[in-house]
């Protein structure tokens, strides 16, 4: 009387294995990396394991949707040599990523919703005049070019910021064979005023680069609809995993904490 019932119950490694479709060896492995709790031993050196092991097995592979793998190792390895307060740090790391996550897919929405998908018309349309021909336009150009100074303005940036969002290959004018000056077609202006918001969002170049590259490869705003709802269902995918990870970490905890409260009774 007095001992954990869980202590008496003697499982295999293709116990713990079989439910969640591993090899054995995977147990091994993870007893090896510290997810698990060290296993007994048989006489003969053959390990067998608790339900505890497989209450940590259970909880590992429910942290690792959320968490990751590393991250996940990292936590099981802190609760199972009792450092809670290391996990409980690494849980908040994950969660700190997650809403800078959504920080970053509301920078990005804000700044689509403040780019006007309507050209801006050009002089004297609004009269029933032909409009003006754009300098240096051509049929197989776009048709309302623009230059570093008017963008620039237009902005309320520097033309150097311009410059040096060309160097990060952020913006793309080309150049007119004659005069070499940067002409800045439509794309090129839809990519400035996108980088121009992100940046006012306090996000840095670098960071701007891939969503810059997504919105050329979509072939413009529109067709990113698509990808920013599967952006924000995989944000939600990711949040509602980390509170079933937290769901079976607190169990784990009980447990180990119950066990650990009826070990102290028998040694008293």
């Amino acid at each position: 009387m007095g001992k954990n019932p869980q202590n008496r119950v003697r499982l295999r490694p293709v116990d713990l294995a079989r439910p969640h479709g591993l090899s054995t060896q995977a147990v091994r492995n993870y007893e090896e990396a510290g997810i698990l709790p060290a296993a007994a031993r048989t006489e003969s050196g053959y390990r067998t394991y608790s339900p505890l092991h497989a209450q940590a097995l259970d909880t590992f592979l429910a942290l690792l949707p959320g968490h990751g793998h590393p991250t996940a190792t990292g936590i099981m390895r802190a609760v199972n040599r009792g450092a809670v307060d290391e996990a409980f740090r690494l849980i908040d790391e994950s969660h700190a990523r997650l809403l800078e996550d959504r920080r970053t897919l509301s920078a990005v929405e804000d700044a689509l919703r403040d780019l006007s998908p309507a050209a801006p018309k050009p002089p004297g349309a609004d009269r029933g005049q032909a409009p003006a021909a754009a300098p240096d336009a051509r049929p197989d150009r776009d048709p309302t070019p623009t230059f570093i100074g008017p963008l620039a303005e237009r902005l309320s940036v520097r033309p150097a910021t311009l410059r040096k969002w060309e160097a990060a290959g952020l913006v793309r004018p080309r150049r007119d064979p004659l005069t070499g000056y940067r002409v800045y077609g439509e794309a090129d202006v839809r990519d400035a005023r996108l980088v121009h918001q992100l940046r006012r969002g306090g996000y840095l170049l670098e960071q701007i680069a891939p969503f810059v590259d997504q919105v050329r490869a979509a072939g413009g705003l529109s067709p990113l609809e698509t990808a920013l709802g599967d952006w924000r269902s995989r944000l939600a995918t990711r949040g509602r995993a980390l509170l079933t990870g937290s769901a079976k970490l607190d169990a784990y905890l009980g447990e180990r904490e119950r066990q650990s409260r009826g070990v102290l009774r028998i040694s008293s």
